[in-house]
């Protein structure tokens, strides 16, 4: 068995640790220090309670002063061979040199200077700039907070948007009507209805041919908007119209409208701003119409926009006045994309508003028969504005024109946009003018159109609401458009059915319909016979803009109305 020797342990009658003599000390360890080397190795003093660490720079107050006795890391007296050991070593600068030879010059980087977790004592003393960034980001972190709200209120209901902005009504509710009946939007959402293809039963009027090389129009080639003073528009409404007073008496259909108000009545939960129609119940027969000078004849603009307009009238940037000048836009655009060399396509019969002699835009009337039920038939006057002959066929068109009278309000300025983000353009102007565009798309679908022809104009500056340039011109396949745009067919002819039953219902009078200027819904009212004879627009356009009243009484108009004659109703919506 293998003995285990112990060897000798010195004794150090002095005090703690090995005695100081050499001669008690093994050689090989004569000259080894007796100090930690790493954190695993204690070698050397195992304790000392001589030492107090409690008043020692860096201590922690919370250390158990029993765990002090054993700890050495503050211990100096290795300090010497530390220095000796690191004088060895050489750190290698190798970041690049500054230009600045000053010892104490600070740099002034931007992003080191408005950096607010750098160290400010040395910061320049230029508070002002400071200042001035500390406000820049406020703003910019303002504006990220308007956006996100805005997102946040994007998908509200239509009678919540804007309620900063006070609408009117467009007509003045008398204390003598008496509201029938009121129907929320909520409810046209949910109908649906089936119509069979319709007939024509008579196209009046003359067209010309569309200039297919305004389909090549970019902003770097944009064109100047003309003006046609000479030429007559006609918005005449229906129980004006002498086609349908002769479709009437012939017991041709027992419900009459205009594409203008059923697009209205289509795209009703689309509309923001307040607008009106008349409707006549006649013996079984019903007359959709609208009042002279009515909103319907204007185009709006901005409509479903969630940044208001300006409320001053005399504003350029105005709801009405945007309204005249987008109505005076589109109208001179149906005419300049035309390619005016006498060469047209005549119908059978003239334009019924027009007299002999008379410079009329080109416009297409194509009277229109839907089957609603068994005993309900419905004639209305659809518009085309343009024809177009491409492989010896013949497709119709309508135009139109979408404005953009400050890129600030859309956040989109057209002319940089176009060529490169047609689709985010496009896409703005659904949102902000979704009910116009739905009107529109609703026309040319009760045209049957074959393409339907968007213009881009733009003010030649903000400022300047008088002259314009084209900036381009897109077609679209109507059905497809609406498609995109979520229109359903289905529910436009569901909202005209339930609206002419409701009406069919009521007993023979004068009625009329308003959307209610500050929430999603219709009234229906009951009006005196008399009602709207002599009525103007709420707020009169200029003198030459203006429907110049009838000569008549209102009596007398009322007495002889089946026997007069039909008076050219003429709007010409040309700024002033």
């Amino acid at each position: 068995m293998v003995g285990f020797e112990l060897g000798s342990v010195p004794f150090n009658a002095d005090g703690w640790g090995p005695p100081d003599s050499s001669i008690s000390v093994p050689n090989q360890i004569s000259n080894a220090p007796f100090a930690p080397f790493s954190r695993s190795d204690k070698l050397g003093r195992i304790a000392d309670w001589t030492r107090s660490l409690s008043n020692r720079p860096g201590s922690n107050s919370k250390q158990n002063p029993s765990d002090s006795a054993f700890d050495f890391s503050g211990d100096d007296s290795f300090a010497t061979l530390a220095a000796d050991e690191d004088s060895s070593f050489r750190l290698v600068d190798t970041a690049a040199k500054s230009h600045h030879h000053g010892q104490h010059r600070p740099k002034f980087n931007p992003r080191w200077r408005f950096n607010p977790h750098h160290n400010r004592s040395q910061l320049p003393q230029r508070r002002d700039e400071e200042v001035e960034a500390r406000k820049r980001e406020q703003e910019k972190e303002r504006a990220r907070r308007d956006r996100l709200y805005n997102l946040n209120r994007s998908g509200t209901n239509a009678g919540q948007r804007r309620e900063s902005a006070v609408f009117k009504s467009s007509v003045d509710i008398q204390p003598e009507w008496n509201m029938l009946d009121q129907i929320p939007f909520s409810t046209f959402s949910k109908l649906s209805f089936s119509v069979p293809e319709p007939e024509d039963l008579l196209i009046c009027g003359s067209l010309e041919f569309y200039d297919r090389s305004y389909d090549r129009i970019t902003p770097k080639n944009e064109r100047r908007l003309e003006r046609f003073k000479n030429r007559n528009f006609f918005k005449v409404t229906t129980t004006d119209d002498p086609v349908i007073r002769r479709l009437a008496n012939e017991d041709k259909a027992t419900v009459f409208a205009t594409d203008t108000i059923l697009s209205t009545l289509m795209c009703a939960p689309r509309s923001v701003y307040s607008w009106d129609i008349v409707v006549q119940r006649v013996g079984n027969k019903l007359f959709f119409d609208k009042r002279d000078g009515s909103q319907l004849d204007l185009l709006s603009v901005h409509e479903t926009s969630q940044e208001p307009l300006p409320d001053v009238k005399d504003d350029i940037n105005s709801a009405h006045s945007l309204s005249v000048e987008a109505a005076y836009i589109n109208q001179n655009f149906s005419q300049q994309v035309l390619i005016r060399d006498g060469k047209k396509l005549n119908y059978d019969e003239p334009n019924p508003f027009a007299t002999e002699g008379e410079e009329v835009a080109s416009v297409g009337y194509r009277y229109r028969r839907w089957k609603l039920d068994d005993d309900t038939f419905l004639v209305a006057r659809c518009e085309v504005q343009s024809v177009v002959e491409v492989n010896n066929q013949r497709s119709f068109l309508t135009l139109n024109a979408l404005n953009e009278f400050d890129p600030k309000y859309s956040g989109v300025d057209w002319r940089q946009k176009l060529e490169t983000q047609r689709g985010a353009v496009l896409a703005t102007e659904l949102k902000n003018n979704a009910n116009k565009i739905a009107k529109w798309t609703a026309q040319a679908l009760l045209a049957n159109a074959d393409m339907m022809k968007l213009g881009y104009v733009s003010r030649v500056h903000p400022r300047d609401h008088f002259n314009h340039v084209i900036l381009a011109v897109v077609g679209y396949k109507p059905k497809d458009f609406a498609a995109q745009i979520n229109l359903n067919t289905s529910n436009m002819w569901g909202i005209v059915k339930s609206i002419v039953d409701l009406c069919m219902k009521l007993n023979e009078g004068k009625y009329v319909l308003v959307k209610d200027p500050t929430k999603p819904q219709v009234r229906i009212y009951e009006v005196p016979p008399d009602a709207f004879e002599n009525d103007y627009v709420e707020e009169p356009l200029p003198e030459d803009e203006q429907v110049q009243p009838p000569t008549e009484d209102a009596q007398g108009a009322e007495a002889n109305g089946a026997a007069n004659e039909v008076e050219d109703k003429e709007v010409s919506t040309e700024a002033a």
